[in-house]
């Protein structure tokens, strides 16, 4: 299972930023420390998936493509950015 932070938006640099400060306790849980250090992120956003629906769209699909058969998207979007997000998970889940 692969669980990772996701937000549609027009502005990937305020979204991380935010994503940063949400899920901040991650990066020193030892535990999630050890998986950042393997995949050489300094932090929770670094591996987020952040951008707009084409970009959210691929990096998805990239993960089915490697292997990934369980799919979480822990939602790190407010407003009409969680509207977004969620809109483009339904169409990914309906395929």
């Amino acid at each position: 299972m692969c669980i990772l932070p996701v937000c549609v938006t027009d502005d990937p640099d305020t979204a991380r930023g935010r994503a940063g400060k949400v899920l901040e306790i991650y990066g020193i849980l030892p535990s999630y420390r050890a998986m950042l250090d393997r995949e050489g992120a300094d932090g929770p956003a670094d591996v987020a998936i952040i951008g707009d629906e084409d970009t959210v769209a691929g990096q998805i699909t990239a993960l089915a493509d490697c292997g990934v058969t369980d799919f979480v998207a822990a939602e790190v979007a407010s407003g009409e950015e969680a509207r977004r997000t969620r809109d483009l998970l339904k169409r990914l889940i309906a395929g």
